[in-house]
């Protein structure tokens, strides 16, 4: 007799305000970063794997935005920089779609960590 697979609770649709299975909402979470966090954290009120993935989102794109910003303000040397921190957050940005829709709770360094500490207090 064949085994059959086990379903994780987080990969059910369905599951909470957004109408759609836990990794896909969490991976969607980062599709354009802080954005769509802000979003995915405001529909979802209760799939943890979601509303941390959209905090986490938030935190990490939204430190990215700021540090760009103010880097870009150096001449020359800062445009050198924010091509490297562009292709950095790209690459980041992949690989967090990536984990998230495998079901994965990775957390970046040091932000992710802000991020589930803002996700318990809500």
């Amino acid at each position: 007799m064949e085994e059959q697979p086990k379903t994780q609770q987080s990969n059910m649709p369905g599951q909470g305000g957004t109408g759609l299975s836990s990794n896909l909402a969490g991976a969607l979470a980062y599709l354009m970063g802080f954005i769509t966090g802000i979003i995915f954290l405001l529909v979802e009120k209760e799939d943890k794997f979601v509303r941390f993935h959209a905090m986490q989102s938030i935190v990490v794109f939204g430190a990215v935005f700021i540090a760009a910003t103010v880097i870009n303000i150096i001449p020359i040397l800062g445009q050198l920089i924010s091509v490297f921190i562009s292709l950095g957050s790209m690459v980041l940005w992949i690989m967090l779609m990536v984990k998230a829709y495998q079901g994965e709770e990775w957390e970046v360094p040091y932000l992710g960590k802000i991020a589930r500490e803002q996700v318990q207090k809500m």
